[in-house]
């Protein structure tokens, strides 16, 4: 278990330091209206909606971002800035420089302009989608790009714009650190799953085969929520285009969606979106609206979800606890056994084109696709209109596999149509970081595959939360992991699991 941290000291908060945590608390509580917005336009809101969501959305932006910037914020942070403060205090200081320092660079018009662009684009997108249609998206993503190195520009014009846009979703690894790891992830994984495919090992890959229809998914999907013990009570389940998770430690809400022929898809998107609300649920109700009642960036928060979506919901221990309700559910697969589905849901796909449906190892060439291509748009190495011939070709590279239309190809992700560049790559980092967690929470936590099985989650839920909920953002990201696991952040422990788990699946 991480050690505790030392005591703060027993210091009153000076006058400055209390109007900046106000200042935070009504930025924030502005910011978490936004997101219901947000949330009810992917979720509820008529099509009709868009022009005056836009305008919704675009001036709560621009609220946010006069309240960061006003001149008092930087006059309390310069107080501030050699004032005795505790540790926690420190912490509290730090993220909200961090943050207006970044905004305070930006004008608030092209706050503006980029989140009306985003509203708009998100609708072009879902048009996009359903028709095959890249040319009705392309001219907002376009936009977006020109927005987003503007932005970046701004904020730093002597660094690469795609580095600092990757900061807006993990400020606390260096882009670096993450392109490293995304080469160790490929320098291990291309190879193990190039074993795989001529490994001559049958697995039972049919166990779910069949018509499995949405009312049914939409009644597992609960149960599979009340199972983990998801507290409705702050939360709810919808459908979206795209699942996922919006909310904070009051008001946490879920989608996912359903695919007839792939029972698995939704169970898997459902746990894994479980695991950011889990995460979201469990920060200090004290602390709303302040860094400590904040989540640790994207990284920490994709390590929440995939540790429970992979480490938890792909184990033999949960098939064990699970497959009963899912056969009461589904009768036709009756026959099925725990082992047939242990080999089902971590099966290596050999044709899937879909990042969000993929498995556990070539997921992250689906990573590397984004990575690259957002990349190379932000630094002017790409134009727009060369999106889906490139993102095919690398499809064909690195996975083997050509998507035919580009609503299975380039248009398959909501992110860049909220213009969302940096985002990918904490998809993998969050990965890697869910297996050194779960392996130290296994370490530590007695038979916790027995409590698995027996629908016991009462012991990893609290070391989760002893561990990285209840800290917020108080500390970086690399220093949270050390603190819980007593290492540096790498990834030896995923490389470590994946190749014991498959190497054994497919008798490497």
């Amino acid at each position: 278990m991480a050690t505790e941290a030392t005591e703060d000291a027993e210091t009153d908060a000076p006058d400055a330091y209390e109007a900046l945590l106000d200042r935070a608390r009504r930025w924030n509580t502005v910011g978490s209206a936004a997101g219901v917005l947000g949330w009810d336009q992917q979720v509820m809101m008529p099509e009709g909606g868009t022009p005056a969501r836009s305008k919704q959305l675009s001036t709560l932006s621009s609220i946010k971002h006069d309240m960061v910037t006003d001149a008092e914020t930087g006059d309390l942070l310069d107080e501030l800035a050699d004032a005795d403060l505790t540790d926690e205090q420190a912490a509290v200081v730090r993220e909200i420089r961090r943050e207006y320092e970044r905004a305070d660079a930006v004008p608030v018009e092209l706050v503006e302009e980029i989140s009306e662009t985003s509203t708009e684009a998100l609708g072009a997108w879902e048009e996009a989608k359903a028709e095959d249609d890249f040319e009705t998206f392309a001219p907002y993503l376009e936009k977006h790009v020109e927005l987003k190195r503007e932005y970046a520009e701004r904020i730093d014009p002597d660094r690469d714009p795609y580095e600092v846009l990757f900061e807006e979703y993990e400020p606390c690894l260096s882009i670096e650190r993450a392109e490293a790891i995304l080469e160790e992830l490929r320098e291990t994984l291309v190879p193990m799953i190039d074993a795989i495919r001529e490994s001559d090992e049958e697995l039972a890959v049919d166990t779910f085969e069949g018509t499995f229809p949405e009312d049914q998914q939409e009644e597992l999907s609960r149960e599979i929520l009340e199972l983990l013990d998801y507290d409705f009570d702050r939360g709810r389940l919808d459908v979206s285009s795209h699942p996922f998770t919006a909310g904070n430690q009051f008001d946490c809400r879920v989608t996912t969606r359903f695919d007839e022929s792939d029972p698995l898809g939704a169970v898997g998107s459902t746990i894994h979106e479980y695991g950011h609300a889990q995460y979201n649920l469990g920060l200090p109700q004290e602390e709303w609206g302040t860094p400590l009642g904040e989540s640790r960036d994207l990284s920490v928060h994709e390590s929440q979800s995939r540790l429970w979506e992979n480490h938890v919901g792909r184990s033999r221990p949960f098939w064990e606890l699970f497959l009963p309700t899912f056969q009461e559910h589904f009768p036709s697969t009756e026959a099925a056994t725990v082992e047939d589905a242990y080999e089902a849901v971590n099966q290596v796909y050999e044709d899937n084109l879909i990042r969000v449906e993929a498995d556990e190892l070539t997921y992250h060439l689906h990573i590397i696709v984004r990575f690259e291509i957002e990349r190379d748009l932000v630094r002017g190495e790409l134009d727009v209109e060369d999106v889906p011939e490139t993102w095919n070709d690398k499809y064909e590279e690195y996975l083997g596999i050509r998507p035919e239309t580009d609503s299975e190809g380039c248009l398959q992700d909501i992110h860049w149509s909220h213009g969302n560049f940096g985002y990918f790559p904490t998809y993998s980092l969050g990965s890697v970081m869910a297996a050194q967690l779960y392996e130290a929470a296994d370490a530590e936590i007695d038979d916790l595959d027995g409590h698995i099985a027996d629908g016991d989650f009462d012991p990893l839920h609290d070391w989760l939360a002893e561990n990285v909920h209840r800290h917020g953002s108080r500390y970086e990201t690399n220093e949270l992991v050390k603190r819980a696991t007593g290492d540096d952040f790498s990834a030896d422990a995923f490389t470590a699991y994946v190749e014991e788990k498959y190497g054994a699946l497919y008798e490497l």
